[in-house]
């Protein structure tokens, strides 16, 4: 009994966790550029999908079909515990599939929106369209700490694609 619970020891803990960084790791045929993404993560009613490469940080939220779209779309991200929000722009083309895009710069020190992404658990996420529509999203616990996790690891890993 004393040598199993030796050699229970001698394995690594992490074995037994969960691994919340698997990033898929792809590489373009024709650049030869590296680019991380997560693939697409349910969140709330909606998904979230992150790439990163050497010049960006790009965020795809899919809000669902019938949704519409424009570059004057903002999403007001919401912190639990706090009356700290960030108020962010569409990047993206104007759509009605429910398309959303946060692109940010990549480099050595993230700016402090993406800090906050990453820093902080985000609680739910307002977007608001030309039409003053409102489409909210709202994180349960685990998709809190899953969403946190995921950025954290494809900001470290964009730190990667910039040697």
């Amino acid at each position: 009994m004393k040598y199993l619970i030796a050699i229970l020891l001698l394995f690594p803990l992490k074995s037994f966790t969960q691994d919340s960084c698997k990033l898929k790791k792809t590489q373009d045929p024709y650049t030869k550029e590296l680019k991380f993404s997560t693939g697409f993560i349910p969140i709330g009613t909606a998904r979230v999908s992150i790439q990163a490469t050497k010049l960006e940080i790009d965020f795809l939220f899919s809000l669902g079909d019938g949704i519409c779209l424009d570059d004057k779309t903002t999403a007001t991200v919401f912190y639990p515990g706090t009356k700290v929000k960030t108020n962010l722009k569409n990047s993206g083309t104007m759509n009605c599939d429910g398309l959303f895009h946060l692109n940010f710069k990549n480099q050595a020190n993230p700016n402090s929106y993406l800090q906050n992404l990453f820093n902080k658990q985000v609680s739910s996420i307002k977007f608001i369209d030309n039409t003053k529509k409102e489409t909210v999203i709202e994180l349960t616990g685990e998709q809190q700490q899953t969403f946190k996790a995921f950025v954290g690891c494809i900001v470290n890993e964009a730190k990667s694609l910039l040697q």
